[in-house]
């Protein structure tokens, strides 16, 4: 995840903090949280009222288990590093109402492969550099912290996808607008953008070309989240562009006000000709890469999956299935 969506996604809406979130034993959520989930991870369901836990439930499978490296079974730890200080960036994560406890879709997706690994998961949260320096020193085994897989980052680690890395439209509820996929669908919208962002640059290109039909699309800038909203509640724009999980997070909160928004459709974040895609993190070459792509594999193909998906509100960004090292966003387009 580049630093400029990380500050999005942080930005996205008030931390509203669920119960408790996890089966675990807290501790500082700068530190390592180790935690026993004994065949079930318990995550905020985001998607029900406020507060509400589903309790997954998962079983060691001991044909992916063998495929782990022999020291990380002997450890009998699965550690899981997550960039989420120092403010955190829901619904991926952040700390829960115990201020202690690191909760949302990234660290719970990691619990739930260790279950599967039928090791105990621990819980390193830093910031997004230092993320990095864990998986090289090898102190951490996977990175699940929204990375995007990229050719660039191929050249020091291997990936096992297990989300859709989308940008989104969001829009007043009442709105008839849908992007629809079809850049000639923001004729004659004003729509609300940060600067210097990946979503930027796709709508000045697709402004572009709009002007060269002699059509217009207004983009206007606001200098945070709060903002954008107050000018979406008030019409003087008809959409705002930015990352989904946080659209799809700030839709469930503001459900109950009196201007409820929605999601509007969504776009590649590695732009028209690639779908980008989200990756558990791994130093390259370290053979962890093969079962967490069959852990994930399992998740999705039992149901796991599609209920975590769904209690983060973002089942618009399922994958079929988790692929090691598929084609990423080339470094031309970074």
């Amino acid at each position: 995840m580049p630093s400029n969506t990380a500050r999005l996604l942080r930005t996205a809406g008030t931390l509203i903090l669920a119960a408790s979130l996890v089966t675990a034993v807290a501790a500082c959520s700068s530190g390592a949280e180790a935690e026993s989930t004994k065949g079930s991870v318990t995550v905020a369901d985001f998607a029900a009222d406020a507060g509400t836990k589903t309790v997954i439930k998962v079983d060691q499978v001991d044909s992916i288990r063998k495929q782990l490296p022999e020291s990380v079974i002997k450890s009998g730890k699965f550690v899981i590093g997550v960039g989420a200080l120092p403010a955190g960036f829901p619904p991926l994560a952040f700390t829960g109402d115990d201020q202690k406890t690191l909760t949302g879709a990234e660290p719970d997706l990691g619990r739930l492969v260790a279950a599967v690994f039928g090791l105990e998961p621990v819980i390193k949260n830093a910031t997004w550099d230092n993320l990095f320096v864990g998986i090289d020193t090898g102190a951490t085994n996977a990175g699940f912290s929204n990375i995007t897989d990229t050719e660039q980052r191929k050249e020091k680690y291997d990936f096992a996808s297990y989300r859709q890395d989308n940008l989104g439209f969001e829009v007043l509820k009442d709105s008839a607008w849908n992007f629809d996929s079809d850049y000639e669908n923001l004729a004659d919208q004003t729509v609300a953008v940060s600067a210097g962002t990946n979503q930027e640059k796709l709508l000045l290109e697709w402004q572009t070309k709009l002007k060269a039909e002699g059509k217009k699309l207004e983009i206007k800038y606001y200098p945070d989240a709060n903002s954008t909203y107050l000018a979406l509640n008030s019409g003087k724009i008809d959409a705002s562009f930015g990352p989904n999980p946080g659209i799809a997070y700030h839709a469930l909160q503001d459900a109950k006000s009196a201007n409820p928004t929605r999601a509007a459709g969504t776009f590649s974040g590695a732009g028209e000709s690639l779908q980008g895609l989200i990756a558990a993190t791994t130093k390259k070459d370290s053979g962890l890469a093969e079962p967490l792509a069959a852990a994930i594999n399992y998740l999705i193909d039992n149901g796991q999956y599609a209920t975590w998906l769904e209690a983060y509100n973002l089942t618009n960004e399922a994958v079929a299935k988790s692929e090691i090292n598929p084609p990423g966003l080339p470094i031309t387009n970074q």
